[in-house]
């Protein structure tokens, strides 16, 4: 048996370039289902809104999204930061950059007093996010 948790975003209206976006920083493939497509919703404005969105990226990342239904608020009760973390220090240091357009630094990705290299950012969508880099270990 095995259990998988995956971040699932919730958008108003913006799904489908968020998704976008996130698929040119860890590539992949994406796939999107509209309420039209699935005819959820008879609703001719929602018809091209993102019902439901996966971006399955090489590494076992997976992000799924969608926009909410009309009428709907965001919910605002809880947050959630999207952490990501390991030793590929290349790899990581380029979902940084790709996400740190247009985003609101926090903490720039730089050493911290643990060793490793840690950075926070609020991307252009709003999602929040922690890299850290695992320092090399020492000889």
């Amino acid at each position: 048996m095995s259990i998988t948790l995956n971040p699932y975003l919730g958008f108003v209206g913006n799904a489908r370039e968020a998704l976008e976006f996130y698929r040119s920083v860890f590539g992949g493939e994406l796939t999107v289902s509209t309420y039209g497509e699935s005819q959820a919703s008879e609703d001719p404005a929602q018809k091209d809104l993102v019902m439901h969105g996966q971006l399955t990226a090489p590494g076992g990342l997976t992000l799924m999204a969608s926009d909410g239904p009309a009428g709907t608020e965001p919910v605002t009760e809880s947050s959630i930061t999207i952490s990501l973390s390991g030793d590929d220090a290349a790899t990581l240091r380029g979902y940084w950059d790709g996400l740190a357009e247009g985003a609101t630094i926090a903490e720039p990705l730089v050493v911290a007093p643990w060793g490793d290299e840690f950075g926070m950012l609020t991307d252009r969508f709003g999602t929040a996010w922690m890299v850290n880099i695992s320092a090399a270990p020492s000889a």
